[in-house]
């Protein structure tokens, strides 16, 4: 749970800092449907006392890492984080100065970097991001002329005409901080269910600890009560104890989060960054709201889990507690109730799943689900153990099988930890396998041209055309370009060729989508863009002001945050937007892509990252694929691990107060090593037959992710698929697991010696 939260803290913690740069989420902006403002409309509203200044930002690749460059006039505003130290000379960064500044780790991992303005270490400027004077920022992103937005300092003239003195240019809100979190929201979201389930695994381990500490102490509390201590006293130090031992078990889970937080930090900025398109610092700090939460978390559960310990000494005669069933649990009692509780649950999941929408109703289905499936635990397991008796011949059998029908109750909190961290397992893992092989198959489809080419700049862009028209068999345009309005969306200009006839996937389509996309004046648009607008081909979209178009296609783009189009070239480059003429696809004879890329290399001096073939593409998007995942993976196992403490826990907990049970068997011709052989075997059933509950929960689990949650959190659904062979992994891991946690009470049922088990007879007469 602290880790969890330390992650969760941090994230957005990069998100207030990324956001404050520049003071972006203070200040209202002017920007343009193209997304670039003229800087005429600059000098216009400056000289009408329009108190604007000017941004310009960009994107840009230079050794291996992916920058954002964010160039701003220092006579309009304050460099923020930079100039308010007093380290720079303001003389140093005005126009015509070749100085950026960024974060150290960037500073140091664009190190040897020649094309880069000077760097200068600044502490105030996130990691990944360049912060320079806009004239620089032209120079190094190829753009003369034109800027992203304007920010609008405070309060302009009353008598001013925006459109008079700028036509085109619109209003927009000021950026929030929370802007980014509002949009991985569902990411932190997920992460907390994971840390919230392992912490409710745990809550098992303590109720099973508590309970097994009690019930060594049954002679204590007998001989205390029995001198007078006042029962109210005794609860009170019993509560003062195990706060105690809270607090210290918290502190200590504390430092470990922390520790785990710093593993699992780098995978959850590539979760973030390829997923939400969202930059998260890479360095972990301690925060004190985390840390007083994890204790409190602590505190709270380990009185939750004691609760019922506390309060069974609380309601029990002064000599009860001489009985060895004392403690007996009273599950059967409720047995019924949990029954029907846990069918209502199930039935209340399944209705959220089918027709409610949004994130939280998708939790709360998955809530519903693995808290319904967890009460009606013990009556199916139950049941099952009920039909077995008698199935194999012989007395021995038909005891072990009752025996183990009436362990059910007290191995039952135990079983539901175990219920929850397989079922996790099954539908997280079925999620991740079924994204997995939708995206493998997808990338098949996706980059289907040998090789891909960016240049640096437009120009270049036109100059690699021109060469690559002699030397392959075709050579695609990916030219595009953004607009903002009505809403975000990367539109892409794509000429008529069969490579995207046969190779890229449409999820519904128009009939003739490929010929009528040719022609002009229509638009297949990504999977997200569909749900979010409500659209479906034959119907009308907006693409930007005064550009409306049909719908002839939805297709699947995973992975991508955003809102994307793809439209004819000669009608993108018929509009007046800013297009990016820099990137193609390069259709080749596969034993040519060599000598070609070589070529490249050669005559233009382009980076190994600007020429890319399609082995490497795709191996590179499958590396990020599986580091994207590698948290969740770590949190299953993390689960899992726990479930079988809590497994352990409770069969220590129930051989102290199994002996009587299992005497008479002793004395009937049971050897204690067979017992104990028994008593393996049974925590390897009830595993099973956890196991088998387990996967129809899962499979549900699953399908509510895929159908229900990836919906309303990325905006696409992805087909689920079934992977048999993993769960015959994961049977195995819990059935080591389970035996594991049986064999400490096991061998000590083995090497008690004969006069033990003759004492029983003694007490009882």
């Amino acid at each position: 749970w602290s880790g969890v939260q330390a992650i969760n803290a941090e994230a957005r913690a990069s998100y207030d800092r990324a956001a404050s740069v520049v003071g972006q989420e203070r200040f209202p902006a002017l920007i343009h449907p193209t997304g670039r403002v003229e800087t005429r409309s600059f000098v216009a509203l400056r000289r009408a006392g329009w108190p604007v200044a000017p941004v310009l930002d960009g994107a840009l690749r230079r050794g291996g890492q992916k920058l954002k460059v964010i160039g701003i006039d220092v006579l309009s505003m304050r460099l923020p984080g930079v100039d308010g130290d007093g380290s720079v000379n303001p003389a140093e960064i005005l126009p015509g100065d070749d100085l950026a500044f960024a974060a150290p780790e960037t500073v140091a991992a664009l190190a040897g970097v020649s094309d880069l303005p000077a760097l200068r270490v600044s502490d105030g400027i996130p990691p990944g991001r360049l912060l320079m004077d806009i004239a620089v920022a032209e120079r190094l992103l190829d753009l003369d002329g034109v800027l992203t937005r304007l920010l609008v300092l405070s309060a302009p003239p009353d008598d001013a005409s925006l459109e008079a003195l700028a036509p085109g240019l619109i209003w927009q809100a000021p950026d929030q901080p929370s802007d980014i979190a509002q949009l991985t929201d569902s990411f932190h979201l997920n992460l907390t269910a994971f840390g919230f389930l392992a912490f409710t695994v745990g809550l098992f381990i303590v109720h099973g600890t508590v309970g097994l500490a009690f019930e060594q102490r049954r002679p204590v509390i007998r001989t205390l009560r029995a001198l007078g201590v006042p029962l109210g006293r005794l609860i009170v130090l019993f509560a003062v104890e195990i706060l105690v031992l809270a607090g210290i078990a918290g502190g200590l889970g504390i430092v470990l989060g922390y520790v785990l937080a710093g593993l699992l930090l780098p995978d959850v900025a590539a979760t973030l960054a390829g997923l939400y398109g969202a930059e998260m610092e890479g360095t972990l700090s301690f925060r004190r709201s985390w840390a007083v939460a994890g204790l409190g978390m602590a505190s709270t559960g380990a009185g939750i889990a004691a609760a019922d310990a506390l309060w069974k000494v609380a309601r029990m005669p002064l000599l009860v507690s001489a009985r060895p069933q004392a403690w007996a649990m009273r599950a059967k009692r409720v047995a019924r109730w949990q029954g029907i509780a846990g069918l209502a649950l199930l039935g209340f999941a399944l209705g959220l799943a089918m027709f409610a929408e949004g994130l939280a109703s998708g939790f709360a289905a998955l809530a519903a689900l693995l808290l319904g499936a967890a009460l009606l635990l013990p009556t199916v397991l139950s049941f099952v153990v009920k039909c077995l008796i008698g199935l194999r011949p012989g007395p021995v059998w038909h005891w072990f099988w009752a025996d183990t029908r009436q362990q059910v109750p007290g191995l039952s909190l135990a079983l539901m930890a175990l219920l929850f961290a397989l079922a996790a397992n099954i539908g997280v893992g079925t999620m991740v396998s079924s994204f997995r092989l939708t995206f493998v198959g997808w990338l098949d489809q996706r980059f289907a041209s040998e090789l891909y080419v960016r240049a640096r700049s437009d120009a270049e862009g036109a100059r690699l055309q021109g060469w690559l028209e002699d030397r392959a068999d075709a050579v695609l345009p990916i030219w595009s370009a953004r607009t903002t309005i009505p809403q975000p969306l990367e539109i892409f200009g794509i000429v008529d060729h069969p490579t995207y006839r046969e190779n890229w996937p449409l999820l519904h389509a128009a009939p003739h989508a490929w010929d009528r996309l040719a022609m002009g004046d229509t638009a297949l648009i990504n999977e997200q863009t569909a749900r979010a607008r409500g659209v479906a081909p034959g119907q009308k979209f907006m693409l930007s002001p005064g550009w409306q178009v049909e719908i002839v296609g939805v297709y699947s783009d995973y992975g991508n945050p955003g809102g994307q189009a793809i439209v004819a070239l000669p009608d993108l480059l018929a509009r007046p937007l800013a297009v990016e003429t820099r990137r193609f696809g390069v259709r080749i004879a596969p034993d040519r892509v060599a000598s070609l890329r070589a070529a490249l290399l050669g005559e233009f001096g382009l980076t190994e990252g600007n020429v890319v073939d399609q082995a490497s593409l795709k191996a590179f998007s499958l590396r990020i694929f599986d580091r994207t995942f590698a948290v969740t993976a770590a949190l299953n196992v993390l689960t899992l691990s726990v479930a079988g403490l809590a497994i352990l826990t409770s069969l220590l907990t129930l051989s102290a107060m199994r002996l009587p049970q299992l005497v008479p068997v002793w004395a009937l011709g049971l050897t204690r090593r067979r017992l104990a052989q028994m008593e393996v075997m049974r925590a390897v059933a009830l595993t099973a037959f956890t196991f088998a509950v387990a996967v129809p929960v899962g499979l549900m689990l699953a399908w509510i992710l895929l159908t229900v949650i990836n919906v309303a959190a990325f905006g696409w659904r992805l087909p689920m698929s079934v992977f048999p062979l993993d769960w015959l992994g994961l049977l195995a891991l819990a059935s080591i697991a389970a035996v594991l946690a049986a064999l400490g009470p096991a061998r000590r049922l083995a090497r008690t010696s004969p006069t033990q088990f003759l004492k029983v007879f003694s007490d009882a007469g």
